[in-house]
């Protein structure tokens, strides 16, 4: 009995920070992406980036599975920032097409400087230190380009806000599912106990329901024209892909048998817990959010 009266403290203190954390983070988030200049909008991502493939690395470590190779993820994190930043114009070519270009080149050029060291290492490296090298650099800095690049493209200031709505929106309600089931849930999988299929149901009517008030508010208030029954389905897609992210960054935690990436979020844990359905979620929201 005492035992659970503690946990029920743990969580009800868990919660408030949670709450605190949402209160005085997403203004700035806001205020970054509504206000922020590209070179404003980038940076702020280009930090986000460096934080959250550090968390993947020290994981790793953490959980003695590798031996990351961590200089060259960053290196290369910082390169695809930097080459953003200083795009070239040219007619031939879209800024963003540019960048997945760029973005192509930067992992082939990691993977034949990753074997290198390697081999220059004596062997002291290994082939799982070098794909945990080479997965987190795809992973991390490559997946949240896609952030950016969206917001830089035509509407981009009100497309971005879909990827975000569909990854927090689904995280809550379906933290909120798990809070209003208790003990009857269902478990998903194994891989997060806390995961429910109520949860993962709730997630996706979370976003959905969330996208189309927000696509109602740009269409009266921005003069959109956005198909609500095309955001609906987007949205759907966008919340199924997001809670792969999700289960995809909670086997990693198992993997390494850690409870978070980090404790630079109060109550949410590291950067990359926060952004882990998120970084899903971006690339095909930029294929299917692009020419709208």
């Amino acid at each position: 009995m005492r035992k659970e009266i503690e946990n029920l403290e743990e969580n009800k203190q868990m919660d408030i920070k949670r709450l605190l954390t949402c209160i005085l983070g997403l203004p700035l988030v806001i205020a970054i992406l509504v206000f922020g200049n590209t070179i404003i909008i980038d940076i702020f991502f280009a930090i986000i980036a460096l934080i959250s493939i550090k968390e993947y690395y020290d994981a790793f470590e953490k959980g003695r599975r590798a031996r990351p190779i961590k200089w060259i993820g960053y290196l290369i994190a910082i390169s695809i920032a930097v080459l953003r930043l200083f795009h070239f114009n040219s007619s031939l070519m879209p800024v963003n097409s540019q960048m997945m270009l760029i973005m192509f080149a930067l992992i082939i050029v990691a993977l034949f400087v990753t074997f290198f060291h390697i081999l220059n290492s004596g062997m002291k490296k290994n082939g799982t230190d070098a794909a945990v090298t080479i997965f987190g650099i795809v992973y991390v800095p490559v997946l949240i380009m896609f952030l950016p690049m969206l917001r830089s493209s035509k509407n981009g200031a009100i497309l971005i806000w879909y990827i975000i709505i569909c990854g927090w929106a689904t995280d809550i309600f379906a933290y909120l599912a798990g809070k209003i089931f208790g003990e009857k849930k269902h478990k998903f999988s194994k891989i997060s106990p806390n995961k429910s299929i109520e949860g993962c149901v709730a997630g996706a009517v979370g976003a959905i329901v969330i996208s189309l008030i927000y696509t109602i508010v740009c269409n009266k208030y921005f003069f959109t024209n956005i198909s609500y029954i095309y955001i609906a389905l987007i949205a759907l897609i966008l919340s199924a892909i997001g809670q792969v992210g999700d289960f995809a960054a909670s086997s990693i935690k198992r993997f390494n048998d850690i409870k978070d990436y980090g404790t630079l979020i109060p109550g949410h844990g590291g950067m990359l817990d926060r952004i882990d359905s998120i970084l899903f979620i971006a690339p095909i929201a930029y294929i299917l959010l692009i020419n709208i």
